[in-house]
């Protein structure tokens, strides 16, 4: 079934964030989108111009109207805009027992512009109460514990500080933190889960990042409405939105909106049904082959002479040439959910695999196999990678 997902959020007029971003994200990602508007913003990627806020009883009957028909798997909750609000959504979250709920704290918004007042904020603790986790960025997690996290060390006592307070998940966002690189944190309260995770990445330089926290938070209510679990569905959530901003259109003169459109191909949200996005064909004279897609309109990323190609296609799949002494036929490349349960399952029906799942130097997490025909088979995990190796072209 489609995985239905509740937003509660503000509007952005720019599109780049709001329940603008939680659309296009949850869309991209295979689910429906209902929404619950809770605010109608003035804004671009410069700033935010006007807020209005819509009553609090309109916010519940918009929860209602998509409850009672609907239905909802998942629940995202952005800018909330006022105390009765927040009392409001937190007494039907509690008319939704066993439904997942994803909270992106939103107190400022990326151009700096204030998006709750301090009896919002203060409201925001019988919301947490309510929630499977909170994702706060680093000044929201100072003010909602109310201490400082000027390291990791008094970052992970102020997240913990929440997870006891409120029995919560508590993802950590490192992206106001310093460094080349991003350190997400995950906070568990799930005695099945680790009780610390983390995620490490290099930061993308890029002014692309109007609506990141609208995007993963929404990103991963997906996840959990896909019934992965919570870890899982944060590392999902997080290559989406590496993907998103790496595919940015360059709108606006500040803080632009990110890609969603362009990430279709790159997160596969069933754990069963794999996913066509990559052959690769044999080439006798790869300059030949080369200048040969590249005529047809392939997007060249990778060369890795005289051995590799690979070019991207409009929608996201990708298509490869390769020496034919390093490949003999074509090689159709399915990704898979989660990989070790797919080949796990298969080896159970029967079926045969040439090598078990294992990381390629190339970032891929690969198994081989051959369909009845002899035709050879990839069954991959690449998430980024696939796309946006560190090694793709400037100029693609």
């Amino acid at each position: 079934m489609t995985p239905r997902i509740l937003i509660i959020a503000g509007s952005d007029s720019g599109g780049g964030a709001g329940i603008q971003a939680d659309i296009k994200t949850v869309t991209m990602l295979g689910g429906h989108a209902m929404t619950a508007v809770t605010a109608v913003t003035a804004q671009n990627s410069l700033g935010v111009t006007d807020v209005q806020l819509l009553p609090a009883e309109s916010v519940r009957a918009q929860i209602d109207a998509c409850v009672s028909d609907l239905g909802v798997d998942a629940v995202k909750i952005g800018m909330i805009g006022s105390a009765r609000t927040a009392r409001i959504v937190a007494e039907k979250l509690v008319e939704l027992p066993g439904v997942p709920v994803v909270f992106d704290p939103v107190m400022v918004a990326t151009s700096g512009a204030s998006l709750a007042d301090d009896h919002t904020v203060a409201a925001f603790e019988r919301l947490m109460d309510r929630c499977t986790v909170v994702t706060p960025n680093l000044p929201e997690l100072e003010a909602l514990s109310g201490m400082k996290v000027r390291d990791e060390h008094e970052q992970r006592a102020a997240a913990l500080a929440l997870v006891r307070r409120h029995r919560c998940a508590v993802l950590v966002k490192g992206g106001h933190a310093k460094g080349v690189e991003v350190v997400d944190r995950l906070f568990s309260v799930d005695p099945d889960d680790p009780p610390e995770l983390g995620w490490t990445s290099p930061r993308i330089d890029s002014d692309a990042t109007h609506g990141t926290g609208c995007t993963l938070s929404s990103a991963i209510a997906c996840g959990l409405a896909a019934e992965w679990d919570l870890p899982e569905s944060v590392a999902r959530a997080r290559r989406f939105v590496r993907i998103a901003i790496q595919q940015a259109p360059r709108l606006g003169r500040g803080k632009g909106p990110m890609g969603h459109a362009g990430v279709r191909l790159d997160l596969n949200m069933s754990f069963f049904e794999p996913m066509l996005n990559q052959v690769t064909v044999p080439a006798d004279d790869l300059g030949a082959s080369e200048r040969f897609y590249r005529l047809l309109g392939m997007k060249q990323i990778v060369r890795a002479t005289p051995r590799y190609a690979r070019f991207e296609t409009e929608g996201g799949a990708t298509f490869s040439i390769e020496a034919r002494g390093e490949v003999a036929a074509p090689v159709v490349f399915l990704e898979c959910g989660d990989l070790d349960v797919t080949v796990a399952y298969l080896q159970q029906q029967g079926v045969k695999f040439e090598s078990e799942p294992t990381d390629q130097r190339w970032g891929w997490r690969e198994a081989r196999l051959r369909d009845p025909a002899g035709n050879a088979i990839c069954l991959y995990q690449a998430g980024e990678m696939r796309r946006f190796p560190p090694w793709r072209l400037d100029d693609a």
